[in-house]
């Protein structure tokens, strides 16, 4: 390009190919902002990579994966970057790649990524590329499941817009050669690599036919469409014959390894093939039948009547001419289309996406200085303490019961020939010890607690009425390893 001007298509092919691993760091730079884990210990670009892979290896022609399912296969992954982590936290850094993924928090869930490249008069430009990596589907029974996009599994067998067909030729050429030399490990990556673009073929294939069942008209039957389909069916068959005689030779590899590593390898390159020819099978069941659904999508849609009420092209009719008058001319078919349209008062609710971006506007910066900040005027604080120091201790050695329980009635006759207001605290404890908070007494690292029990006495109490709790103190069990017990031998509590 240099000195000529002349636009580099693969320049932008590689810019492209930047550009969809731009979410994958993403994931690296924002992991340090957490606040819920020190997730710098995690490599998320990584589990972001091995997500996609669990994803695409899990789906099928006409479903995905599940997102439970793909959370589950992530777990030893990340649990083997961070063994002394909570299993907790692994699920919730699991759930956040995956989230992350799929873009959760926008509004059609994509990324978008500016590029530059050079036109034909050598002008530099400007464009945006709209991607997505992971996208939700639902299915006919109403379950979401997960998708991989043709751009994700780019992002895994490192290329961009490949002609499918042939980086699959390739993959088998390539494959059967390392086998053939003994290099299994390297076979395994190219055998993952061609089992991508089989699953990249069907989707081509599954985005033909949902447009055909949307309008049969936007898809070309005529030509494209059963050129792909020969071209896909001669695809099958040299793939059926390429990947047998592949299996073959790695089967007997496997079987005649002596080293526990290789054998292993040669399993798994069996495992990975297998599947391949499986998902050639499916995809030829799938094209056989295409011809099928062409024909039955345009008997339906051509035998299903007008629609029963005319629909207005904005765009069409109504922007585009308007933008063409002059601006006098303009104003009255713009006010004309705009009284319509808003109606006589503002609605008080926003329609889903503009609460969506109010929502997920981020706030305004605030000053740092707002100004001379006037010095508060504190009054002294009031007592709002109902019982003394003496008091509290008083009803403490009352409640202190190691051994041998009391009755609250016994308790509160004591406490009352010394101080009234000892008997009413004594009884207001009691009644906290009813539902003693175990929890909170741990955290303030509390020795024993106080508990009542109820054997349904009645109290009889002049003051007081309900019943005539029996109250016991209990020791506490610590987390650091105390079992909370001291000599008096009172009762554990966990």
């Amino acid at each position: 390009m240099a000195g000529t001007g002349d636009p580099d298509e693969g320049l932008a092919r590689r810019l492209k190919a930047l550009a969809c691993t731009a979410p994958l760091h993403d994931l690296d730079a924002r992991k340090s902002k957490l606040d819920w884990a020190d997730a710098t210990i995690y490599q998320m670009a990584e589990i972001g990579l091995h997500t996609i892979d669990q994803v695409t290896i899990a789906m099928d022609f006409d479903t995905g994966a599940d997102h439970q399912q793909v959370v589950n296969r992530l777990l030893p992954f990340i649990a083997a970057q961070a063994p002394g982590r909570a299993i907790t936290e692994h699920t919730r850094v699991a759930r956040w790649v995956l989230d992350n993924l799929i873009n959760v928090g926008t509004t059609d869930r994509g990324f978008r990524r500016v590029y530059g490249s050079v036109d034909a008069d050598g002008r530099y430009r400007r464009r945006a590329f709209d991607f997505k990596l992971l996208v939700e589907l639902a299915a006919p029974d109403g379950e979401v499941y997960l998708r991989a996009t043709d751009e994700a599994i780019n992002v895994l067998v490192g290329a961009l817009d490949t002609d499918v067909e042939s980086a699959q030729i390739a993959a088998e050429v390539k494959l059967e050669n390392l086998i053939s030399r003994g290099r299994l490990a390297d076979a395994k990556l190219a055998a993952e690599q061609a089992r991508y673009r089989t699953v990249q073929y069907g989707e081509t294939l599954r985005a033909k036919l949902d447009a055909t069942r949307r309008d049969v008209r936007s898809v070309d039957w005529e030509r494209e469409v059963p050129e792909l389909l020969d071209a896909a069916l001669s695809h099958i068959e040299s793939r059926f014959r390429s990947e047998t005689a592949i299996l073959k030779n790695i089967t007997a590899a496997r079987d005649e390894a002596e080293d526990p590593s290789r054998k292993r390898r040669a399993a798994e390159l069996v495992d990975i093939v297998g599947d391949c020819i499986r998902r050639h099978t499916q995809l030829q069941s799938r094209l056989q039948a295409a011809g099928a659904v062409f024909r039955a999508e345009q008997d339906r849609q051509q035998f299903s009547g007008p629609p029963q009420r005319a629909a207005i092209d904005v765009f069409g009719q109504l922007l585009t001419p308007t933008l063409e008058l002059p601006l006098a001319d303009a104003v009255a078919p713009t006010q004309a289309y705009f009284h319509a349209a808003t109606g006589i008062a503002v609605p008080t609710v926003p329609s889903l996406p503009s609460l969506v971006s109010l929502l997920l506007r981020p706030a305004p910066e605030r000053e740092q200085l707002v100004g001379e900040v006037p010095e508060p005027e504190l009054l002294p604080a009031e007592v709002t303490d109902s019982y003394s120091d003496e008091q509290w201790r008083y009803a403490d050695t009352l409640l202190d019961l190691p051994e041998v329980p009391r009755r609250l009635s016994g308790l509160i006759a004591e406490a009352r020939e010394t101080d009234a207001g000892v008997a009413r605290l004594v009884a207001l404890r009691a009644l906290y010890a009813y539902g003693p908070e175990v929890g909170a007494a741990i955290r303030q690292g509390e020795r024993r607690v106080l508990l009542a029990l109820d054997d349904g006495t009645p109290l009889e109490d002049p003051e007081f009425g309900g019943a005539d709790l029996l109250l016991m103190s209990a020791g506490v069990n610590n987390s650091d390893g105390t079992d909370g017990t001291d000599d008096t031998g009172s009762e554990e509590v966990a």
